[in-house]
């Protein structure tokens, strides 16, 4: 097996457990605290390869996230494409940073992750909540970057994903 191969399904997989991770049961009264796996996971595969993670695999990743989740179809799709623009735009800077300053970084992505789909949720009459309770998300999503951010880097270099 060729080592591109190889590190496809490496990716593959981490991107499998986060689809996992999100639709874990949480007590009603955590469903806010949640972290956001999958923008997690991709922000991270951007930014360590971006010449093969981008701009379709997030469309991908969303429409798998949309299907998943029962939401309208493109809904999860558009935010993670404007993320993983983002990502692409800023990922030597973003690699320069320290976990504490990636993490700011991450919060900003993540909360305009949850912006958009919660503007999109509201323009499509989804929801009708008006509380901004579902940003608490990108806080917590910010305290386990530093953690996903050494799984994953510890899976690529392990595995040789390039």
């Amino acid at each position: 097996m060729t080592a591109r191969a190889h590190g496809f399904w490496v990716i593959l997989l981490t991107f499998f457990i986060a689809y996992l991770l999100a639709i874990v049961p949480f007590p009603q009264w955590a469903m806010h605290f949640r972290p956001e796996w999958v923008p997690l996971v991709l922000i991270y595969w951007v930014m360590a390869l971006p010449y093969r993670i981008g701009i379709g695999s997030a469309w991908v990743a969303g429409l798998m996230l949309d299907i998943l989740e029962g939401s309208i179809l493109g809904l999860n799709a558009l935010a993670l494409v404007v993320i993983a623009y983002i990502t692409l735009s800023v990922h030597q800077r973003l690699r320069m940073f320290s976990l504490f300053q990636q993490s700011g970084l991450i919060i900003a992505l993540i909360g305009l992750n949850l912006m958009i789909c919660h503007w999109l949720q509201l323009a499509t009459g989804q929801t009708v909540s008006n509380s901004l309770l579902f940003l608490l998300a990108a806080a917590t999503s910010a305290l386990v970057w530093p953690f996903v951010f050494q799984v994953l880097r510890h899976l690529r270099r392990g595995f040789g994903v390039r």
